[in-house]
């Protein structure tokens, strides 16, 4: 049966982690009151994202083994007396009062996201008549994926942090920041003022494709890797344990549905396994460089003065795929800092955003296009 009072505090709580931004974004003077809240979406999927990457890399998936709440309670101070028992039991688990309190706070941002959305859909829907259903169907689609979301956070915890299951919940929460942005970008709320102009599409959509799905393959890839703590079976750069060609077994480290640490027929995974997993990611990279990089160059070869804004994000591409080169090394040479680790998934999380934002630039023509505002 369910906790009905459990639902009703954390209830509560996204409303308080909810509402004092949105108070905050309502009286802030500027934009339209559903661009400020669009645009903050994306800043909260993208502060989660990197939350949930710290609560990952101190060990706190675990540190509520219950969900939605803490040993049933909506914090871990109700619990502090089931917290205590089980860091006794077990003093170097993934049980304690600090990790407890970060895998909550984790929870508490997901359910801030959502009740946000969840606003979002009733702004939408109050603007059908002006704005028409796109923006509606939409939001519901943001909607459906933030719950989906949510559900497989869940799965993290009750399926012991299962290596496939966090993969997947990373892959879907940087999808979410991409359809966050797109949502963000759109012109559904430019008032009828503005005038209609001409503006040119430099990119090709075709490399902007090509380079958000070979993105999509290495985060995967990247995810797959921290997810079997397979970052330090190469613990040298850049060969792998001195060799140019580590032995590899491909069918045991990329079978996807296994426990963590195990492998399918449920004994401990091999070495072998996790220097595939690893090598995997290291080898991808170099496409994945060299396909990003040729879409900063092209963004960085239009006029700076016409095209500004994708002249600057051709040079913060090229920006992040740099330190994401450096952040990638630093997790090998030094033995896997917290910090670069950090900064390696918020590099991810950049780069999903400033390829989503290029695409806004992109056309399957090489034309130029009218782009029709709509009335509020």
């Amino acid at each position: 049966m369910p906790n009905l009072a459990l639902f009703a505090e954390l209830a509560v709580i996204a409303l308080i982690f909810a509402g004092i931004p949105l108070a905050y974004l309502w009286r802030r003077p500027g934009y339209s009151f559903f661009q400020k809240l669009n645009w903050f979406l994306v800043f909260m999927t993208f502060d989660l994202i990197v939350f949930g990457a710290f609560t990952r890399l101190s060990d706190s998936g675990l540190g509520c083994p219950d969900w939605p709440g803490c040993y049933g309670n909506s914090n871990p101070w109700h619990a502090i007396g089931d917290i205590q028992l089980a860091e006794n039991a077990m003093p170097s688990g993934p049980v304690t009062l600090l990790k407890a309190w970060i895998e909550m706070i984790h929870r508490y941002l997901a359910m801030t996201v959502g009740t946000v959305i969840i606003v979002q859909v009733i702004i939408a829907w109050t603007k059908v008549k002006s704005l028409g259903k796109e923006p509606l169907i939409a939001s519901l689609g943001l909607l459906a994926l933030v719950c989906i979301q949510g559900a497989f956070g869940a799965w993290t915890v009750t399926l012991k942090l299962q290596p496939i299951i966090v993969s997947t919940h990373l892959i879907l929460a940087l999808c979410l920041l991409a359809c966050l942005t797109l949502y963000a970008q759109q012109t559904w709320s430019i008032p009828s003022s503005v005038i209609v102009s001409l503006r040119q599409k430099p990119l090709s959509a075709w490399l902007v494709s090509l380079a958000l799905v070979v993105l999509g393959i290495q985060i995967f890839l990247g995810a797959w890797v921290s997810t079997n703590y397979a970052v330090l079976a190469c613990p040298d750069f850049p060969s792998c344990n001195g060799a140019w060609w580590p032995d590899t077994n491909w069918h045991e480290g990329f079978t996807l549905w296994r426990e963590l640490g195990k492998n399918a027929a449920g004994d401990y995974i091999t070495p072998n396994a996790l220097q595939t997993i690893h090598w995997a990611h290291r080898l991808f990279a170099i496409a994945a460089f060299l396909t990003l990089v040729t879409l900063g160059l092209s963004a960085r070869s239009v006029s700076r003065t016409a095209q500004p804004d994708l002249y600057r994000l051709g040079g913060l591409l090229i920006g992040l795929l740099l330190l994401q080169l450096l952040t990638g090394i630093s997790n090998v040479v030094f033995q896997w800092p917290l910090l670069a680790a950090l900064l390696h998934t918020a590099g991810a999380a950049a780069l999903v955003y400033c390829l989503v934002r290029m695409s806004n630039w992109a056309s399957w023509k090489t034309a130029i296009q009218i782009k029709m505002p709509k009335r509020l």
